[in-house]
């Protein structure tokens, strides 16, 4: 993996660098110098960009892990047309910017012939284009907005969608919770969160159901009192917060403080052990969905948390589960194809029908994406439960 030393002006700056040095020395990642950058005829070079460190650092780290797994994993068994893969890594930083930049560097210097691309909608979204201008196919394993696949044909995704996501769960909370009044809390600063929440409220109205009320947020913010105490003027019913982990953690932890007790819904960003680290007792009762469960009874998903509990001394989350199917679906297309060129894959990853992965068989649409049945998660006495499967 390409792990880059960054300049370092100041002690600021070897400060900024160190988390993101020892993830990578504590997962498999070399120092820069240790990689040479020219093209090689004797490996296949995949390109990854997620957030190792930052605000996002938790799905980063565990989305690198799966992408890990994959490739060490199908090196043992031979690697692809005869040759080994190299995972080259760039870390965004949780930073809007830094996708592209690393995008670029992936494309134009370390010469990758596929991505497996940021996790991020937003961040994601800028590298889409430069992706598609270098002719270099990116799977997405978590960008979940619509817009992501809809501006390039090189990008895919091996996830389900924001709308779906939000027709699910506006469905699991009018049909399974019965619940009719709900407010939306919305970070204003993700498209991840704006979108989610624009689908969820058309469809739960669509369902009977009201939004009693709508507060907005900026990512990141400390304090979410206002907002909770102003929906809870509104006798809601239950709160859908479509935003990432970090932010998840406080509310929670702070709408039990302020005495709400009504269930507490979020989307697949709520996905990290920072959310119980963070809101402790008050994440019981949450409800989010995920793209693959690690208490699921499936003997693949069984296989593959053991495998990845052996490598990593830890559980996978959803994001580790995709991360490894976005890294085998390229490794399928390149096989199907018989070549590493660009066109060649992006054809192979376009007609790709029943592909066997560990978050379930995936078949790619026409818009490059992919649909399949959603898992519902309870936060149960601090960990993260399967509680149903909802078809769309």
């Amino acid at each position: 993996m390409k792990f880059e030393m960054p300049p370092i002006p100041s002690i600021r700056g070897v400060l900024l660098f160190l988390p993101a040095l020892l993830v990578g020395l504590a997962i498999g990642c070399k120092p820069a110098a240790e990689k040479n950058s020219a093209p090689n005829p004797n490996t296949i070079r995949i390109g990854e960009t997620s957030s190792m460190t930052g605000e996002t650092a938790g799905l980063g780290q565990f989305t690198h892990m799966g992408a890990l797994l994959a490739v060490e994993e199908i090196n043992r068994q031979g690697g692809v047309l005869g040759k080994p893969l190299e995972l080259f890594l760039e870390d965004t930083r949780s930073r809007a910017g830094e996708t592209a930049t690393a995008v670029r560097k992936l494309t134009s210097r370390d010469h990758v012939v596929a991505l497996v691309g940021e996790g991020a909608s937003g961040r994601c979204l800028e590298a889409a284009p430069i992706a598609a201008i270098a002719r270099v196919p990116m799977v997405s394993p978590s960008a979940t907005d619509p817009r992501v696949t809809e501006g390039s044909d090189y990008t895919f995704r091996v996830c389900f969608t924001d709308p779906f996501q939000g027709t699910i769960m506006a469905k699991f909370a009018r049909e399974s919770l019965h619940v009719g009044r709900v407010g939306l809390l919305t970070d204003v600063t993700a498209s991840y969160s704006v979108g989610l929440a624009d689908f969820f409220k058309r469809h739960y109205v669509e369902l009977g159901g009201r939004i009693v009320g709508e507060q907005k947020f900026a990512g990141g913010n400390k304090d979410f009192r206002p907002q909770l105490t102003a929906l809870k003027a509104s006798s809601v019913e239950a709160i859908f917060a479509p935003c990432y982990y970090g932010d998840a953690g406080l509310i929670l932890l702070q709408a039990r403080e302020l005495g709400m007790g009504v269930p507490m819904l979020g989307g697949d960003g709520w996905e990290a052990p920072e959310l119980v680290q963070v809101a402790g007792n008050a994440a019981d009762g949450a409800f989010f969905p995920v793209h693959f469960s690690s208490s699921s009874n499936d003997q693949s998903s069984r296989d593959f948390v053991q495998r990845f509990e052996a490598r990593f001394h830890k559980s996978p989350t959803g994001v580790s589960a995709l991360a490894y199917d976005a890294l085998g679906l390229i490794v399928d297309s390149i096989r199907r194809s018989g070549s590493t060129a660009g066109p060649a894959i992006r054809d192979a990853l376009a007609s790709t029908s029943g592909f066997t992965g560990i978050t379930g068989k995936i078949s790619i649409d026409n818009e490059r994406n992919a649909r399949k049945p959603a898992t519902i998660i309870q936060v149960r006495n601090g960990k993260f439960e399967f509680l149903q499967l909802l078809e769309p």
